[in-house]
């Protein structure tokens, strides 16, 4: 195999001038790079500034300066009005409903249909109305009602038969109240 011969420039083939043109004319590059920079950096901060300054001035401008004695009635008004509703919501929400739904589903049979619950929070009442297949299983579930450890007071507020119903089902309302839950 023949060998390779290399030959690298030496001394007197460099051009030294043209390397010193090239690194002088990147460092102007550079050099105007960070100059327009800065400019850019500043302007930026300038407008920044300003546009705080008049969001600042809005605000103040937004805000009143003197309030009125019925205006913050008006609004503590509302305020309480908002408190009632809400804590209406979380009396609502923390009714014992598990444990209401455990004895209703003890107390009823197959032939009792509810139709619906409706809680009353501030009495602790709950109506119930439904369907039974005959007075005896409404009498029956009305007792079994009033035996729940849950529930007291449990009354038959009115009934009806369905005439146009070949099976003539009752149509019922009836109370109950619930005790505290501990």
């Amino acid at each position: 195999m023949p060998r390779l011969r290399l030959k690298f420039p030496d001394r007197g083939q460099s051009v030294p001038h043209i390397d010193f043109s090239i690194l002088l004319i990147g460092l102007l590059v550079l050099a105007g790079v960070l100059l327009q920079f800065r400019q850019v950096t500043e302007e930026v901060n300038h407008w920044t500034n300003r546009v705080e300054r008049l969001e600042k001035q809005q605000q103040q401008k937004a805000a009143p300066r003197t309030r009125s004695t019925p205006r913050i009635k008006e609004f503590s008004q509302e305020i309480r009005k908002e408190i009632t509703q809400a804590n209406a919501i979380l009396d609502q929400i923390n009714l014992p409903w598990e444990t209401l739904f455990d004895a209703i589903e003890h107390a009823a049979t197959e032939e009792i249909a509810l139709l619906s619950l409706q809680p009353n929070v501030a009495s602790r009442t709950l109506r119930l109305s439904g369907e039974a297949k005959s007075m005896s299983e409404l009498l029956d579930f009305v007792e079994a009602l009033e035996r729940e450890l849950v529930f007291e007071n449990v009354h038959l507020l009115n009934y009806k038969v369905k005439q146009d119903n070949p099976h003539r089902p009752i149509i019922f309302l009836l109370t109950a109240a619930w005790m505290q839950v501990s």
